[in-house]
């Protein structure tokens, strides 16, 4: 039985890899990738949208159903939603970005309308918002009739968190409408069109109209709407209603709609039906088919008939968990079987062990008190064999229990980790040569029920927990500047501003260059990663475009809106060199590729990145027994035709060799490498 030391270590073990899972993901905002920059606090356009001349208002109508207040909840099911949030609040959105179809609308500083969202101690969030009497959004002339009038406002109520500048918005906040997490629904499928919800309007007069149905092209805000004059004043438009129901009430209650980030939920189906579900979306919806050859065909006919015969919900677990190891993919992930995983590889023997780049195993630590110590088994030794094999051969079967992954280098390190992995009390035949001596000794190791070197293997287990997501510091005797970057995903507002600071004070005292260590971050928001590379170009470029399954279509389609990088409020004009390793995944990957496009940094490591980068936010889903999954939906492509990253990582310009120095941490031999290379380009 587990102690209750190795009980704990199993929660914390838990709940750690959710956060290795979260990876890439877009925030739920209505602009899919980072747009324009601009000065903080937030440089908007002057507000054009006033009370227009020509028009006198006229006051609603005296009635107590004149909306003047409105609230609601926020729910949602993404594991994603809450873990960036600052500053949160609701807005009455501006919709004239859906009207024109322009993604790259602004909302301008005086028609940014917010309320206050409330997080209770169950982590439900509601929501209140007051109307003012006017508001200063954009005129919009919808009622189709061939003449310039004057039109009205038309509003979403959206959530939004806040990240750059003041708190209102700016371009790297977002642009566009929202599509989650707003009171309108939008389709995915074709191009996040509104087709349902509720939108609030605002009319100076009783002059003007409002569509009161869609078309038969079935859009909104399009030549063929049906119209019907409207009252002054502000009034709520349900569009599930047909004709459209425009209708006033003071102090209506809304529901946000959490859009296509919401998790597949198929927990109240059996398990043969949920399996069924599961397979056919995840299987129809995977990026990266042709690029892994999945032969899903197959896989089916093996599967279904297996899901059919489950019984219990630890055969259902078993079988996602094989399932899962067909997919060679890191973003592929299944939910942790605590007793389970602890059955397979809770078993250890205090013993940490590295991959020299000359092929030689050594032990990386060695903990006191634990099977390997006991054994003499000494920080540095060299594992000849185990389990009376040659180390090397032994290490090709293990199964890591951290699979799948998307990288052989990736897999290849992380069955190195899981060798000393066993059942609890196995017992393993070891041949060892400590360093100083010249001949090599044997033991037998019988494996203890601890999970510490495991963690040792982890690095978010390693950091002080008091550490900030970013910190920043001058190397010595360099004047070099050092950032290092554990994640893409916390305290967005938090990040944001340490990042301005430090990059101003690299400007403010003329540092020369800077060491951007990513090594250890295990990715987050690739909108925040794109707007941090953002500081070191001084040219908009395009990196690529994403690709998703369309259901209408039966095929994957871009977007339309590509991953670009805009200059950023500072430039940066500095040296620069990003460290990297198969610890950074996913966004990190991104920000590590978008700093080596034309070679504006030098990226250096050990390995490549983790080589994991399919996009996470819509495919998330809830199975029976509270098992979560997730598989990718999304895949970066370039203007060639070629797929980014994933199954090869950003590979390094400098890589450096794994030695016995830089393992026992004698030496930062990819910081050196860093610093060597930077003062040269200095020079």
């Amino acid at each position: 039985m587990k102690n209750n030391h190795a009980t704990w270590n199993i929660l914390f073990l838990f709940s750690a890899l959710f956060a290795l899972l979260a990876c890439r993901v877009f925030t739920p905002a209505p602009s899919a990738s980072p747009t324009a920059p601009s000065t903080s606090p937030s440089a908007l356009p002057e507000p054009t949208i006033t009370i227009p001349a020509n028009i006198t208002l006229q006051p609603p109508s005296l009635n107590s159903d004149e909306p003047v207040y409105i609230s609601g909840e926020i729910p949602y099911t993404s594991p994603f939603f809450l873990s960036t949030i600052a500053e949160p609040f609701v807005m009455l959105e501006d919709q004239a970005g859906f009207v024109r179809r322009d993604r790259e609308f602004q909302f301008s500083l005086p028609s940014q309308i917010i309320g206050p969202v409330h997080i209770d101690a169950n982590q439900k969030l509601s929501f209140s918002l007051s109307l003012p009497m006017i508001p200063q959004a954009t005129y919009l002339d919808v009622d189709n009739d061939g003449e310039g009038d004057t039109g009205l406002q038309i509003f979403a109520v959206a959530y939004w968190s806040n990240t750059w500048g003041d708190p209102f918005l700016e371009r790297r906040d977002g642009t566009g409408w929202s599509n989650a997490y707003a009171s309108t629904i939008t389709d995915p499928e074709n191009d996040y069109e509104i087709t349902g919800g509720t939108l609030v309007i605002w009319s100076p007069d009783d002059q003007q109209g409002f569509p009161i149905d869609f078309g038969e092209d079935g859009k909104l805000f399009t030549a063929d709407d049906p119209t019907a004059p409207v009252p002054a004043g502000y009034s709520l438009v349900d569009l599930n209603e047909r004709p459209f129901r425009i209708y006033k009430e003071s102090r209506p209650v809304l529901t946000l709609i959490e859009g296509a980030t919401a998790v597949n939920d198929f927990s109240a189906l059996d398990y043969a039906q949920a399996f069924s579900a599961l397979f056919d979306k995840a299987s129809q919806e995977y990026p990266f088919t042709d690029l892994k050859h999945i032969p899903w065909s197959e896989l089916r006919e093996r599967y279904i008939p297996m899901a059919e015969k489950v019984r219990n919900q630890q055969e259902f677990y078993n079988l996602l968990r094989q399932f899962t190891l067909e997919i060679p993919d890191g973003h592929v992930g299944l939910s942790l079987d605590q007793q389970a995983f602890f059955s397979e590889y809770g078993g250890g023997f205090g013993l940490v062990l590295a991959e020299l780049s000359d092929g030689r195993i050594i032990a990386k630590e060695v903990l006191p008190d634990l099977p390997a110590a006991k054994a003499g088994i000494q920080v540095g030794a060299e594992i000849l064999t185990w389990a009376g094999k040659p180390v090397s051969e032994t290490i090709q079967s293990v199964a890591p229990g951290f699979a799948p992954y998307s990288s052989q280098h990736a897999l290849r390190l992380a069955k190195v980790n899981f060798l000393t992995r066993v059942q609890p009390g196995s017992r393993v035949d070891v041949q060892f040569k400590n360093p100083g001596d010249s001949t090599a000794k044997s033991a037998q190791l019988i494996a203890a029920n601890e999970y510490d070197s495991l963690f040792k293997t982890i690095p978010s287990f390693n950091e002080d927990k008091m550490n900030l997501p970013i910190e920043a510091y001058t190397l010595p005797d360099t004047n070099l500047g050092y950032i290092r970057i554990s994640t893409f995903q916390d305290d967005q507002n938090l990040m944001a501003r340490l990042w301005d600071r430090y990059i101003q004070n690299m400007l403010d005292n003329d540092i020369p260059g800077v060491v951007i260590d990513v090594r250890a971050n295990s990715g987050g928001s690739l909108g925040m990663a794109m707007d941090f590379a953002a500081y070191f170009f001084k040219e908009e470029i395009t990196l690529y475009q994403n690709y998703y399954y369309n259901q209408n279509s039966g095929q994957f389609e871009s977007t339309g809106y590509p991953t670009r990088i805009r200059p950023a409020p500072q430039y940066y004009d500095g040296v620069v060199a990003v460290l990297v390793g198969p610890d950074c995944v996913s966004a990190c990957e991104g920000f590590a590729y978008a700093m080596q496009h034309d070679g504006r940094a030098i990226i250096l490591g050990h390995f490549p990145t983790a080589g994991a980068f399919g996009e996470v936010g819509q495919g998330q889903y809830k199975l029976p027994g509270d098992l979560t999954m997730q598989f990718p939906t999304g895949r970066s492509v370039t203007p060639d035709g070629e797929i980014v990253i994933e199954g090869n990582g950003v590979t390094p310009d400098t890589i450096v060799p794994v030695t016995e120095d830089s393992i026992l941490g004698r030496v930062d031999a990819v910081l050196q490498a860093a610093i060597d290379a930077l003062l040269k380009e200095l020079r």
